[in-house]
């Protein structure tokens, strides 16, 4: 009887400890040929912002939101941390970083090598999002 209960505690300790594990989520590691790439867009260009804003728009808002505060129509039905693409946090992280991020996705965050084929286009996505900063 005291092998069963000892099973069944240190059965519902592991359920336990699976479950937290999938409810937060991993870092995102990118690879480091990425964290160094430069954007070879001009984000002073109007036009070039203009662009990064209409392709956000269309892409990007039903998650991440308009102001990139990650509450989007679609962000309750989502699992992952959108993230606050005005805070510091977000804004820290390099153009390369961010480009990967877009090009590759991960879990609810779609790869956007489909929606937005050109890298030049997914470049001025990013001069955009820096626009959001606080």
């Amino acid at each position: 009887m005291q092998n069963l209960k000892s099973i069944t505690i240190m059965s519902i300790a592991a359920f336990s400890i699976l479950s937290f594990t999938v409810l937060v989520q991993t870092k995102w590691e990118v690879p480091a040929k990425y964290k160094s790439m430069k954007n070879p867009t001009d984000a002073k260009d109007k036009d070039n912002m203009v662009e990064g804003k209409a392709l956000y728009t269309k892409q990007c808002t039903s998650c991440h939101g308009k102001k990139g505060l990650g509450d989007g129509s679609k962000a309750p039905e989502l699992k992952g941390d959108l993230g606050d693409f005005s805070s510091n946090e977000s804004q820290k992280q390099t153009d390369g970083e961010l480009f990967y991020k877009i090009t590759e996705g991960r879990e609810d965050m779609p790869s956007f090598k489909k929606k937005i084929p050109s890298d030049e286009d997914r470049w001025l996505v990013i001069n955009y999002v820096r626009s959001l900063k606080k």
